[in-house]
């Protein structure tokens, strides 16, 4: 028994003095119930709007007003006319669009009824939803209160359209973001796991002192995985296409080259963890658990990014999987061109760039 009570004694000084053990145990639990609880949010937050107001009477600008204060929606723009919708959304900051009828105030009165048209861009079904939820309960309440004791019942009725996903599809959303989750995952790990092992290996300081440059070594590294990882994402594109339906109406050469760019960008990442990794278990935990998380939660995969603190929109800028899946859903589901999406392929550029500044340093380091 006293033997028992010393291993069990010795073990515990063992797990408590492994900083690794312990954030394992403590750290990544804390951090996902505070991401999770902070993230995973069932209602929306400064959702960005267009309104194009053909009437402009009182009872449209009162709505207005109030589905503004709401604190749900912030006025992006106001329209002039319906052909500068489509361009808007394209855009990808405008999630909505609220068009009101001619003679709004004037039919409510005279009539009872008025119709309005809520547009929304269901690239983001959830999204989607709830906002024309939101701004339906906003309008329905302004006639309560405005008109509690009014025995003809008046009615304002919304015509909702869904701009690039008409049917709702889930996949829609999904896919898009799957693929990101995937190329990331695996083309990370690959030349993650693939350095490290050299390293467990005694291989590497073969490499490190032969006639090669380190930047010689990270291209030999990194061509093999970026052949694989563009026929795995082709495969991945065809099977998004032809299994669940999701539309392709940009440029396919596009496509490719911004998910090119993309398996680049990831690759290099790998070739930075495996110059910190001093095994394959550690990439692996690096690749795995410290880049799945994150690109699931704070990328806009899955809940929108509006919604999420304003802590963690900033660190959303640094998720490389959150600039590659609004390239995704933007040539998939809008079809649009290259000059809607620059700013996404810069910033996508400018971390491969890094990247691979960074692998060449730490590479330099060990040859010094």
């Amino acid at each position: 028994m006293t033997q028992l009570l010393s291993f069990i004694k010795k073990e515990f000084f063992h797990i408590s003095r492994d900083p690794r053990t312990m954030l394992i145990l403590f750290g990544i639990p804390i951090a996902q119930l505070l991401i999770f609880g902070t993230v995973i949010k069932s209602e929306i937050n400064d959702i960005h709007i267009a309104i194009y107001d053909q009437s402009k009477d009182k009872t449209t600008e009162q709505i207005t007003n109030k589905i503004l204060s709401s604190g749900y929606f912030i006025l992006d723009e106001n329209l002039t006319n319906l052909d500068e919708i489509d361009a808007i959304f394209k855009k990808g900051k405008v999630r909505e669009v609220i068009v009101f009828d001619n003679d709004f105030g004037k039919n409510l009165v005279k009539e009872g009824t008025a119709k309005m048209q809520i547009i929304a861009d269901a690239s983001d079904p959830n999204t989607a939803r709830l906002a024309i939820a939101y701004v339906k309960g906003i309008v329905n309440d302004y006639i309560i209160k405005t008109n509690p004791n009014l025995k003809m019942p008046l009615e304002i009725r919304p015509e909702v359209r869904m701009y690039y996903n008409e049917e709702m599809e889930s996949a829609y959303m999904f896919v898009p973001g799957t693929m990101a989750l995937i190329l990331m995952l695996i083309s990370t790990m690959m030349t993650s796991i693939s350095i490290t092992r050299e390293k467990e290996l005694g291989t590497m300081e073969v490499l490190l002192v032969s006639p090669l440059k380190p930047i010689q070594i990270i291209v030999g590294k990194v061509i093999p995985y970026l052949f694989l990882s563009i026929i795995n994402a082709f495969v991945i594109i065809l099977i998004g296409r032809f299994v669940f339906g999701v539309p392709i109406t940009g440029s396919f050469i596009l496509l490719m080259l911004e998910t090119i760019l993309f398996i680049l960008m990831s690759l290099c990442l790998g070739i930075l963890i495996s110059t910190v990794a001093k095994n394959q278990m550690v990439a692996m935990f690096i690749s795995m658990i410290g880049l799945m998380l994150p690109t699931i939660i704070i990328s806009g995969f899955i809940f929108p990014i509006e919604n999420m603190p304003v802590v963690l929109q900033w660190f959303s800028n640094i998720m490389p999987a959150r600039w590659y899946i609004i390239i995704l859903r933007g040539i998939m589901l809008k079809g649009i061109g290259i000059t809607f999406i620059w700013k996404e392929t810069l910033i996508l550029i400018g971390m491969t760039l890094f990247f691979i500044a960074m692998s060449v340093k730490k590479f330099k380091i060990r040859l010094e």
